[in-house]
């Protein structure tokens, strides 16, 4: 190979590269569809409701502020197994039947203490069969709801540090100390 040919060669690659890399990097763009990739936002609003449901707004945040819903979406999609997943989304029909069946109305279109009360059977349900479930059956579709509820709110920043006690940078390691009674939890 002569010396030309190897310049024409070098050129021909590096101008390649050159003009290759904006499709390339297209590949890179990071833009998170995770939320909503599996689920819809009446799915995401349906996990809010649920979420509030559990954790209502009083004279602090409620679920809702910390948006639990588009949490409990993208953990579920992030973390959860096949079976899992399916049993979340099961779930979300179980409840909107059973509201439909009690209420004649969808889970979104009861009052609030109708949900509570709803919820709170369905809840007793899930405790029964957490019991003694099957060695291949997942969980029961309200502890899954129920567990990132609680999750996705005190580990929001609402949650965190309007409802629990919030110090950024701990100081000493104090081993003992009094509690009193109704005093918040610790971070």
């Amino acid at each position: 190979m002569n010396r030309r040919e190897l310049i024409k060669h070098i050129a021909l690659l590096t101008g390649a590269a050159v003009a290759g890399s904006e499709l390339f990097l297209a590949g890179c763009k990071n833009e998170d569809k995770s939320a909503t990739a599996g689920f819809s936002e009446k799915d995401i609003s349906f996990f809010d409701e649920v979420a509030e449901t559990i954790l209502p707004r009083t004279n602090t945040p409620g679920a809702k502020d910390a948006k639990t819903g588009k949490f409990m979406a993208s953990y579920s999609l992030d973390c959860y197994d096949e079976k899992q997943l399916k049993a979340l989304k099961d779930g979300i029909t179980a409840i909107n039947e059973a509201a439909k069946q009690k209420y004649e109305k969808d889970f979104l279109q009861i009052n609030p203490s109708q949900r509570q009360e709803l919820l709170k059977s369905i809840d007793a349900a899930a405790k029964a069969y957490n019991i003694k479930p099957g060695k291949d059956l997942p969980p029961h579709y309200f502890t899954l709801m129920k567990q990132m509820a609680l999750l996705g709110f005190f580990t929001s920043k609402p949650g965190a540090t309007q409802v629990l006690r919030y110090v950024p940078v701990p100081g000493k390691y104090l081993g003992c100390i009094e509690y009193k009674e109704g005093e918040t939890s610790w971070v």
